[in-house]
C-alpha cells in the first residue's frame, strides 16, 4: 500500500514522508548527524532532548497463531528500581507506513512519562498476515500486545491506554470492549457504526468504500473480507454483511464500555465522508462513563493530521490531557480535560463551543414547508407557517448528477475547507431538469444550524427503485453561489413501478453559521458519484406533497448569540 498511490485521498506529501523517515532514522540512531537533519523542520531540539532521556527500538511481536506484527517501543531512560510507567498503545491508521504515522507523537508522550508502543495491525504495512478490518482476530491481537507489554518491567499493567486514528481508532475502541486492562481510549476520526458508514438509508457509500478497499489492497485481505467486498459491490446487503459490520461496530459494545466505565474520547468532522457521524454521535450518547466528543470543521483525519506530525492540533492536545487525567502521565499542558461535546462551527477554526451533552448541544427543530413554485419562478420556496399540499416537482434520472455533490474529492475537499476555503456550488447554474430546489427568503439576521436536520417528502418513481440525494446549502442570493451545510441520500424500493412512498430521513449533523441576508436552500437530485444509486436511466422521479403527508424540512435553527 504505497502512501503516494495516485488518487489516494490519504496520501502524504513528499515532504511529509521525508520528515517522518528523518524522524525514524533519528530515533533509531540519535547521532548529531541524524538529529541535525531534523533542523529543516524545526524539530532538532525536541528530538535531541528526547534522545537524551529515552530509548526507541523497533520490535516484532508474535501473535498466538504465529503472525508477526511490526511495532516500535519507546521508554524513558534511567527509571528508579521498581518504577513502572503508564503506557499508551497506538494501533496504526490505514496508511502504507503503518505505525510510523505516530512518530511525531511518540517523543511528546515519552517525555510525558509514558512507555509507548505503536504497532501495525495484521496485514498492514510491514506486519504479516491478512487484513480482517478490526475483526475478532485483530481484537485478540490487541490483547496479545497488552500481554507482551505487561512482561516489560517498565510497564504498569494497571495504567494502559489506547490511542488510535481512523482504522487505529476502531481497533482501539473494540479492544477496550474486550480487555478490561485498557483504562482509557482516544479514537480520532473514529467510527461508531460500521454498517451505517457503508449503507445509509438503503444507499451504499460506494466511493468511500472503494477508496478504503484500494488502501487495504484486496490481495492482503482475508477470504471473509474479500467476500464482503464482492457482496457490497453487487448490492447484496444480507445478514452476513450486517453481522460482519455489527461485530466491528463499537456502538454494539456499549454494555462493555458502560460496565467498565471506560473513559472514551472521540473525534469526528462535520463533513466526514468516510465514517458515519450519526454513528459516532450514537456511540457517544450511549456511553455512561467519562466521555468527550470533539467535532471539527473538515473531513476524515483533517483535524488530527498536524498533531500526528508532532505539531499542534485540538484532537491530539485533547488526547494528551485525556490520557494524563486517566493514566497519570504529564504529556499535556496540565489542564483538566473537557467532558461532553466540544465543537467548531463552519468555517471558523478558532471557534470552540462546549456543551454538557448532545441533547443540550442540538437546537430545537424549526419546520419549513416545501411549497410549489410561484408562477414565473423556476424554484419553489421553503416557508414557515401552514403545510403546503398538492404540488408536484419532477426530476430526471439520467445517471448524471448536477454540480451539487457531497464533496468533489474525498478528504481533500474537507482539508481545503478546513483551511477556510469551502467549495463553491453555483446553484444558479444547476440544471432544474435534474434537480428540484427550494429556497427560503433572505435571513433577517445571523442564524446558526446546530444539530441534525430532517426531510419528509413523498417520492413517486417511474420504476420500482429510486435514489434521491438531499443537500442543504447556504446560498448567496446576489450571486447564486452556495456552500454545503449537510446532506443525505435515500433509496426506496417499491413493490411496483409508479408507487408513491412518503419517506422521512435525517441529514448528517451540522454546525453552521449563516450571515444575515443569506438563504437556506434545499436541493434534491438523483445522482451523486459518492453513492451507488438505484435509478433506472433514463426515467423520471416525482416529488410530491399530498394532503396529510405534506413535505417539510426540519432544521435545528436559532439566532446566533
Amino acid at each position: 500500500m504505497a502512501v503516494d498511490t495516485p488518487g489516494n485521498p490519504f496520501a502524504l506529501s513528499t515532504d511529509e514522508i521525508a520528515r517522518l523517515e528523518a524522524i525514524r532514522e533519528a530515533l533509531k540512531d540519535p547521532s548529531p548527524r541524524r538529529i541535525g537533519r531534523l533542523d529543516q523542520w524545526g524539530l532538532a531540539d525536541a528530538y535531541e532532548t528526547y534522545a537524551e532521556s529515552s530509548t526507541y527500538s523497533e520490535v516484532s511481536i508474535t501473535m498466538d497463531d504465529g503472525t508477526v506484527l511490526d511495532a516500535s517501543l519507546s521508554v524513558p531512560r534511567d527509571l528508579a528500581p521498581g518504577q513502572s510507567l503508564p503506557t499508551v498503545v497506538m494501533p496504526a491508521p490505514l496508511i502504507g507506513i503503518g505505525h510510523r504515522a505516530y512518530l511525531g507523537m511518540i517523543p511528546r508522550l515519552t517525555l510525558g512519562g509514558y512507555a509507548v508502543l505503536a504497532y501495525s495491525q495484521r496485514g498492514l504495512a510491514a506486519s504479516k498476515g491478512e487484513i480482517h478490518v478490526a475483526g475478532p482476530l485483530d481484537v485478540t491481537d490487541a490483547t496479545t500486545v497488552v500481554n507482551w507489554l505487561s512482561q516489560h518491567d517498565a510497564v504498569d499493567s494497571e495504567r494502559i491506554g489506547f490511542f488510535g486514528s481512523s482504522y487505529g481508532a476502531g481497533t482501539s475502541l473494540l479492544a477496550a470492549a474486550q480487555d478490561r486492562r485498557i483504562k482509557a481510549v482516544v479514537g480520532t476520526s473514529a467510527w461508531g457504526d460500521l454498517f451505517t458508514s457503508l449503507y445509509e438509508n438503503g444507499t451504499r457509500h460506494l466511493k468511500a468504500f472503494e477508496a478504503l478497499v484500494e488502501l487495504f489492497g484486496e490481495d492482503r485481505c482475508s477470504e471473509e473480507f474479500r467476500g464482503i467486498i464482492q457482496k457490497i459491490r453487487a448490492n447484496t446487503i444480507d445478514d452476513e454483511v450486517r453481522e460482519f459490520a455489527r461485530v466491528r461496530s463499537p456502538k454494539h459494545h456499549l454494555d462493555a464500555y458502560n460496565d467498565n466505565r471506560t473513559p472514551i474520547l472521540l473525534t469526528t468532522a462535520w463533513h466526514e465522508t468516510i465514517f458515519s457521524v450519526p454513528g459516532v454521535v450514537d456511540l457517544f450518547t450511549g456511553l455512561t462513563g467519562p466521555k468527550s466528543l470533539l467535532v471539527q470543521v473538515g473531513d476524515h483525519g483533517n483535524g488530527e493530521l498536524p498533531g500526528l506530525a508532532g505539531l499542534f492540533s485540538k484532537p491530539t492536545e485533547m488526547a494528551y490531557r485525556w490520557l494524563d487525567h486517566h493514566l497519570g502521565g504529564h504529556a499535556g499542558d496540565g489542564r483538566e480535560p473537557r467532558f461532553g461535546v466540544r465543537s467548531e462551527y463552519m468555517h471558523n477554526l478558532l471557534s470552540d463551543l462546549h456543551h454538557a451533552d448532545w441533547e443540550s448541544y442540538a437546537l430545537p427543530q424549526e419546520r419549513f414547508h416545501l411549497s410549489d413554485a410561484v408562477a414565473g419562478e423556476r424554484d419553489a420556496r421553503l416557508v414557515r407557517g401552514e403545510p403546503q399540499a398538492d404540488w408536484t416537482r419532477s426530476v430526471k434520472a439520467t445517471g448524471q448528477g448536477t454540480e451539487v455533490v457531497v464533496a468533489p474529492k474525498l478528504v481533500q475537499t474537507g482539508l481545503v475547507e478546513r483551511m477556510g476555503m469551502p467549495h463553491v456550488y453555483k446553484t444558479a447554474e444547476v440544471d432544474r431538469g435534474l434537480a428540484a430546489i427550494w429556497t427560503t427568503d433572505p435571513l433577517e439576521r445571523t442564524m446558526r444550524v446546530q444539530g441534525e436536520p430532517a426531510v419528509r417528502v413523498t417520492v413517486k418513481p417511474e420504476e420500482k427503485e429510486a435514489t434521491i440525494v438531499a443537500y442543504l446549502l447556504d446560498c448567496d442570493p446576489a450571486t447564486g453561489k452556495a456552500a454545503i451545510i449537510t446532506h443525505a441520500p435515500y433509496t426506496l424500493a417499491g413493490e411496483q413501478p409508479g408507487q408513491a412512498a412518503t419517506v422521512t430521513f435525517s441529514l448528517q449533523p451540522a454546525h453552521y453559521v449563516l450571515a444575515a441576508g443569506r438563504q437556506l436552500q434545499l436541493v434534491i437530485d438523483t445522482h451523486d458519484d459518492f453513492f451507488a444509486d438505484a435509478n433506472t436511466t433514463p426515467s423520471a422521479i416525482e416529488i410530491t406533497s399530498p394532503q396529510g403527508a405534506e413535505s417539510y424540512l426540519d432544521i435545528p435553527l436559532d439566532a446566533q448569540g
